[in-house]
């Protein structure tokens, strides 16, 4: 787990990997929660924290390291520590909001072209542009997975790359698109089907609601990833 660190009110004292660092009010401090810290202020003090799992936010260790020691040489500094603060401050609003998913992503994003910012390091340029291309990627799947025409070529068309090149980048993540997205796609029709609203509605226009053209497709897809078919994983929920 990495977190980062808003330093909300006083001044704490900060120790990792033999570097001391005084973090005053405003500051923002990133900790690699893998390792062993200090950390402690002297009278009142607060702090507002973002953790990211280390899977999700995929640095290199090195990129960590020297990024975390050089945040305020970043010129992205303001700007993620200005949003730190605001989410932090909305924070019920907008984990209520449609676009809270897009949101997280975008923040995990910010987070990492900080660090790649701070540090500094041409080395590490490219593996970081190609993970910021594929969390924009499926940023841009999961904005637009309720299009039945999304497909390869319309994703890459609209990131001004190969359908190959596509592919191929995300083989190199170890991700299968297409089965990305009708994952998505199932989460989303079940939760449709569970909503008030939802129970109202046809299968089949639930199915069509969330990009799947083929009914019977939709139920096989959903059965196999949950055991029941629409039908039945809706007649067993509570009323």
């Amino acid at each position: 787990m990495v977190s980062l660190s808003l330093q909300a009110e006083g001044t704490g004292r900060f120790g990792q990997s033999g570097r001391p660092e005084l973090v005053g009010t405003g500051d923002l401090m990133l900790n690699d929660l893998t390792i062993p810290y200090d950390f402690s202020w002297s009278g009142t003090g607060g702090a507002q924290d973002l953790q990211v799992p280390y899977e999700v936010l995929a640095p290199p260790p090195d990129i960590v390291r020297e990024g975390a020691a050089r945040l305020p040489a970043s010129p992205l500094y303001d700007l993620v520590r200005t949003h730190i603060a605001h989410v932090h401050a909305h924070a019920d609003a907008l984990s209520a909001d449609p676009g809270a998913a897009a949101l997280g992503t975008a923040t995990v994003e910010l987070l990492r072209v900080l660090l790649t910012s701070a540090a500094g390091v041409d080395a590490y340029a490219r593996p970081a542009m190609a993970e910021s291309l594929v969390q924009r990627v499926l940023a841009y799947a999961r904005r637009h997975l309720t299009d039945s025409d999304l497909t390869a070529a319309r994703i890459a068309y609209a990131h001004d790359i190969s359908v190959r090149a596509l592919y191929r980048l995300c083989s190199e993540a170890e991700l299968s698109l297409e089965r990305w997205i009708i994952e998505q796609r199932l989460e989303g029709a079940r939760t449709r089907l569970a909503s008030p609203v939802g129970r109202t509605r046809t299968i089949a226009s639930v199915a069509r609601a969330w990009g799947f053209t083929d009914a019977s497709h939709f139920t096989r897809r959903f059965k196999e990833a949950y055991g029941v078919t629409p039908r039945q994983w809706r007649q067993a929920l509570p009323r």
